[in-house]
């Protein structure tokens, strides 16, 4: 009879963040017990999305959230989970969701804690409908303040201050994926008993990467930098050959393979949308929580001049620009940014006319001069 079990010994979740401890001296077991009520909020959020068609939540509530975006009945279900698990526990001084505008307070009649978890409920719901993969983001930080309820400071912390982070994808399979700063380590639910196993330890991104994922159709607001590097992707330049593009919308489902397969995940830049200049994603809820797991597996995370990890942020729903995945794409999306790029700005301008201008010769070029180098060498 054939084994679906990982090879090797078999470990569960909740053994495994225990013997993560020893790399804290300083541990008391509270952050083991807030990692384990994390898995323990997937196997929830994942058990109703596998229903939902039948359940009844698919669709959205017709309220939109503070980024303007639908909000989506298991939205609302994943953030309730997550808070029930962790309102009580003495653990955390606050909590912040990509949902809610402000932080989110531990009720009067529970202790504080020393801990503040930020989380994305459920990255990619808007295709949910759809059956694609989505995701819950979180992350977590000691507190700055020493005492009392949470407060604004307490969250606005840069990610190189994460104490651990992870994500939790809900697809063919789910699958929880975690780090406290010593490798990064997946686990995949067995549903016949119920428990997270360890199916991927001490992960790496591969060296030789596969695969760039961006949405293509919004090239013509991007940046001159950003444009020239796409191609570059695309293999436009005699010096590269290019990668496979691969792209599905739920943006922890794109970082999950190009973690496990090699590549690059970025979000420029641009104003399709005025509300959003500086992009779509956010920084405390999403890129930082992520950029922290990319880093521990060998990759890389920047806005196309920083690192992500070292922006201090301002405000809760700060949004930034997003180039992830091997270290080695990731600088070289930098190097194109400084070399055409001449300001941050520059990479927020929409370029319109001199965009579509740009992008109708490159296409004629392929057909007139098909062997011919399209992109200059930063």
């Amino acid at each position: 009879m054939a084994s679906f079990l990982p090879r090797g010994p078999l470990q569960t979740i909740e053994r495994h963040i225990l013997e993560q401890q020893k790399f804290h001296p300083e541990a008391t077991g509270t952050l083991t017990g807030l990692l384990y009520d994390m898995a323990l909020a997937g196997k929830i959020i994942g058990s109703h999305i596998q229903r939902a068609g039948l359940a009844e939540i698919l669709g959205t509530t017709g309220e939109e959230n503070v980024q303007g975006e639908e909000v989506q009945k298991l939205d609302v279900f994943a953030q309730r989970t997550i808070y029930r698990l962790n309102d009580h526990t003495g653990r955390l001084a606050c909590m912040g969701s990509e949902e809610e505008p402000e932080i989110i307070a531990i009720p009067e009649r529970f202790p504080q804690g020393k801990y503040v978890l930020l989380f994305d409920p459920l990255d990619g719901s808007s295709n949910i409908d759809s059956n694609v993969s989505v995701g819950t983001i979180f992350s977590i930080y000691r507190r700055v303040t020493t005492a009392g309820p949470g407060t604004n400071e307490d969250v606005l912390q840069p990610g190189n201050r994460i104490v651990a982070s992870g994500y939790i994808i809900y697809g063919s399979s789910t699958m929880l994926v975690y780090s406290t700063g010593y490798g990064v380590h997946g686990f995949t639910l067995d549903p016949m008993i119920g428990e997270f196993l360890l199916s991927h330890p001490d992960i790496r991104v591969p060296e030789k990467p596969k695969y760039y994922s961006v949405n293509q159709s919004n090239e013509i607001h991007w940046s001159d930098g950003i444009q020239r590097f796409t191609r570059y992707m695309q293999g436009m330049d005699n010096g590269f050959k290019g990668l496979s593009a691969r792209y599905i919308g739920s943006m922890v489902a794109d970082f999950h393979r190009n973690l496990l397969q090699g590549g690059i995940f970025y979000y420029p830049a641009d104003l399709r949308d005025p509300q959003k200049p500086t992009g779509k994603l956010r920084l405390l809820y999403e890129c930082a929580p992520l950029a922290f797991i990319a880093e521990n597996a060998g990759g890389y995370a920047s806005n196309g001049r920083q690192r992500i990890l070292d922006i201090q942020p301002t405000v809760l729903h700060q949004r930034v620009p997003l180039y992830i995945g091997n270290r080695s794409l990731v600088e070289k999306a930098e190097e194109f940014i400084r070399s055409y790029d001449t300001t941050t700005a520059d990479q927020s301008k929409s370029h319109y006319s001199g965009s579509v201008i740009s992008v109708v010769k490159t296409r004629l070029e392929l057909l007139v001069f098909p062997g011919r180098s399209r992109v200059p060498a930063p």
